[in-house]
Order: C-alpha cells, then structure tokens, then sequence
C-alpha cells in the first residue's frame, strides 16, 4: 500500500513537460515547450531543475517568465523545490519549434 502512495507522487518528466506547456513568453501565443525554449529538465526527490532558453537575450520579460515557469512548477503535487536556470547555449532559433507551433505563427 505504501508503494501505491509514493507512486502516486513520483514526478515525472513527462509531468514536468505537461506543466510547462502551460507556460508560455507573454508576446508569443506558443507554449515554451513547443517553442523549444526547454533544453533540460532534472528531477531529483522534491526538487525539479529546469535549463531553457529565451527567444532573445534582450528578452524584457526574462524575469517573468522564469519566475511564472517556477511557480508552475511548484505547483505539481510532491515538488517542493524548483529551480530555473536561463543559458543562452545553444541560441535558439526557429527550428527548433515544434512543427505545431510552426503552424500556429505561420512558419514554414
């Protein structure tokens, strides 16, 4: 029974991926995820580490949108830690949108 109970609570990456589709660049009506900005998600007991990018370093929303990705993040049931780091390695650059998000900004 107690196996039950902690898998119950065992984060997933593909928890972690789901919560930040929800997440999303204010000016940009894509999810960060299909944008590719996510490069890295680590999960270690309740801590969660996410590595993205931005569409541009001069990004005026950088700290919003880090801090809304964290506030996401803690949110997920057994998370009591979480952790967004910004790298500008590799740049992003539109191909490494998902082929959804393509379709959404008109991008062949």
């Amino acid at each position: 029974m107690d196996n039950e109970n902690n898998n119950n609570l065992q984060v997933t990456e593909e928890v972690v991926y789901n919560a930040l589709r929800e997440c999303y660049d204010p000016e940009i009506p894509v999810n960060i995820v299909d944008l590719g900005l996510v490069y890295d998600v680590k999960i270690i007991d309740d801590w969660v580490g996410v590595k993205m990018t931005l569409t541009a370093p001069g990004c005026p929303a950088h700290t919003w949108i880090s801090q809304n990705v964290r506030n996401r993040l803690l949110q997920i049931p057994g998370i009591k830690e979480a952790d967004v780091r910004i790298v500008w390695e590799p740049m992003w650059n539109p191909g490494m949108m998902s082929e959804d998000a393509k379709k959404i900004l008109g991008i062949p």
